[in-house]
């Protein structure tokens, strides 16, 4: 799905539904601003997700939990007017979706409305999500789920640890997925979790799966932007294929910059006015 040209219309989730039906590949990756958005939409990319993770990769926390609405409203507008072509999918952050319908009907509702996102997505398959999944899917804000490893429950998880390797929590992962598939959701995320189970789950769905972590039977795949670039080259997860390696470069063009500057090389007469 992602060769077509980008001269096409907007994706949509029925897009998301016919890729799934014929067995084509959907390409996502996750970044926060209006360049790397462009340069995502320009490459083909079928969505971009804005994910929590920016507290990690953007502001610096250690886990998504302290990025509010406000920031996730923010960064996905900036990223929205990078795009053409490609779908904005954007995160719900921590508490703005589980504490109750309501709440999750006016969280989502404000991001959709504030910047234009064409999705949501939350995390897990608890009832009150169930119930928030319903009751957005009834108001017709599209929602992805996000089964496996939920980065909001770290601190429940202890760390980042692959889900589901024991029979009954698999079986607990591929109950949930059908269960977000009922309530309305029309695409999962999968984190890192065994292949073999993130396959099961896939061929148990009739919505498509991108996995991040959990191998080549999705029927797509997730990175962010930064860690494919090799930008944030000190992440080095088992996943994580890296597709350049910009952060060398960038640190390696400071330096020019800097020793440009200090010998008087720079500026030169063909950067005067």
């Amino acid at each position: 799905m992602s060769s077509q040209s980008a001269t096409e219309k907007k994706v949509t989730v029925r897009d998301f539904a016919a890729a799934r039906e014929r067995g084509d590949k959907l390409v996502v990756v996750s970044t926060y601003d209006t360049l790397f958005a462009r340069l995502s939409d320009e490459g083909g990319v079928d969505a971009v997700l804005v994910g929590d993770s920016l507290g990690n990769v953007v502001a610096g926390y250690d886990s998504p939990i302290p990025v509010t609405l406000n920031q996730m409203i923010y960064h996905a507008g900036c990223v929205r007017r990078g795009l053409r072509r490609a779908m904005l999918i954007v995160d719900m952050p921590f508490l703005t979706y589980q504490v109750s319908v309501e709440d999750a009907l006016r969280n989502c509702g404000r991001v959709v409305q504030e910047t234009g996102a064409a999705a949501v997505k939350i995390e897990g398959a608890s009832e009150p999500v169930l119930q928030a999944v319903r009751a957005l899917a009834e108001v017709g804000v599209p929602v992805m789920g996000h089964l496996g490893l939920t980065p909001q429950h770290l601190l429940a998880f202890g760390g980042f640890r692959v889900q589901g390797r024991e029979a009954a929590a698999a079986q607990r992962l591929l109950d949930d997925a059908r269960r977000l598939q009922d309530a309305g959701a029309f695409s999962l995320v999968l984190e890192l979790m065994p292949s073999e189970l993130a396959t099961r789950i896939t061929d148990a769905l009739s919505i498509p799966t991108i996995g991040i972590g959990a191998g080549p039977g999705c029927s797509g795949q997730v990175l962010v932007l930064h860690d494919l670039l090799g930008l944030n080259d000190g992440f080095k997860p088992r996943f994580l294929k890296r597709y350049a390696e910009l952060g060398g470069e960038a640190r390696s063009a400071i330096r020019a910059f800097g020793d440009e500057v200090r010998a008087g090389q720079y500026p030169a007469s063909e950067h005067e006015f």
